[in-house]
């Protein structure tokens, strides 16, 4: 059989707007001939070499008939949107389930390397933390002396308290000596930083740091790179639902600011697909978390971001400290890297003309 024509195809699926963008990439071999076919369930490209067929999952379909604004782009290719239908019921990683969870006794784990940082704590109360600015609301609205002045939220031995990033627990059982404030806390095995003391019995983990599984259930090995873009993906839908905000300042423990993103939406279902019908589909945008069997589609985030390290956009990150409309989350100065280095990869693998958008670059996180 002659070698078949590497063709890309792009697909992002909007559920709630039941439309997709489609964008299929010329072939390598340049001056071939293509016929395209779209059906409701797949994609066929014959050229003079071969017939490349990529089938969309079962939860995804297509209606050729509703094709529209087709156009040809140099450099990037065919592009034309038509309605679809989605239905992605896959579940995001699950950081931590306060319904379940605090029923049994937890254990806490490295993300990086699986070290057991508590074992077997019993959580008989998980609560979410309010907003970083409730002790300002309280004085605003109380009209005697604020009764909460000078009282942080602390947990007792048997709290999880939440935060917009980050987990809030206790540490009286478990001191193996009695930690200074304000100092980082270290995992033994990799030397990854996985949070801070808030005092000599609080400690914060920071969500994209560590793990919180049942004690009966074994430690869950999932690709770094994946676990950093749902946890960060899952903090910015939840926010934008709760406090309306879509813009949100990634700053490091450092406190300084290392990327600005702007949450476009979050229903968006992207395959991408480089490869020929002889070999296993390749997905760049998923690369790390695939398999033979995996599903190669993916509930993911679009996001417009500016990095802001080493001095970059210093009057933007200025108007943005400034607004209050902006939302700061705070991670470890090292995961913040680690997100710029994700999205300007996941930047890298788009189409062309999806790569900007005025003076922002677009990537997608997925879910």
């Amino acid at each position: 059989m002659a070698a078949v024509a590497e063709t890309r195809v792009f697909l992002e699926v909007r559920r709630r707007l039941q439309s997709a963008l489609l964008i299929l990439g010329e072939p390598k071999e340049a001056g071939l001939l293509m016929d395209i076919s779209i059906t409701p369930s797949s994609l066929q490209m014959k050229t003079s070499e071969g017939c490349t067929e990529i089938w969309l999952p079962a939860e995804v379909r297509l209606v050729p008939s509703s094709c529209r604004g087709l156009q040809y782009v140099p450099g990037d290719g065919l592009h034309l949107r038509l309605q679809a239908q989605a239905e992605f019921g896959t579940k995001p990683i699950s950081m931590f389930n306060p319904s379940s969870q605090a029923q049994g006794c937890c254990t806490f784990y490295c993300q990086s390397c699986g070290e057991v940082i508590i074992k077997d704590r019993k959580l008989l109360r998980v609560l979410p933390l309010p907003s970083e600015n409730w002790g300002a609301l309280v004085g605003e609205w109380c009209c005697h002396p604020d009764p909460f002045a000078n009282k942080p939220l602390h947990p007792q031995v048997n709290d999880c308290f939440i935060g917009d990033s980050f987990f809030l627990v206790n540490l009286r059982s478990d001191l193996w000596q009695k930690p200074k404030a304000n100092t980082k806390v270290i995992c033994k095995r990799c030397k990854v930083m996985l949070g801070e003391t808030m005092s000599s019995e609080t400690i914060k983990f920071y969500m994209t740091e560590v793990m919180i599984q049942p004690s009966e259930r074994n430690f869950p090995v999932i690709p770094r790179s994946q676990f950093v873009q749902s946890v960060i993906a899952q903090c910015l839908v939840e926010l934008s639902s709760a406090r309306s905000t879509f813009r949100f300042s990634i700053q490091g423990h450092d406190g300084k600011a290392y990327v600005l993103l702007w949450l476009l939406n979050s229903d968006s279902l992207v395959i991408e697909s480089l490869g020929s019908s002889k070999s296993m589909t390749k997905f760049p945008l998923l690369e790390d978390t695939l398999k033979a069997d995996s599903s190669s589609a993916w509930n993911a985030v679009k996001v417009l971001y500016q990095p802001c390290i080493t001095s970059r956009n210093e009057k933007l990150v200025s108007s943005w400290d400034n607004d209050i409309s902006v939302h700061s989350l705070t991670l470890p100065s090292a995961t913040c890297l680690e997100l710029l280095l994700i999205l300007s990869r996941n930047n890298a693998t788009l189409p062309l003309t999806l790569r900007c958008m005025n003076s922002f670059q677009v990537a997608f996180l997925k879910m």
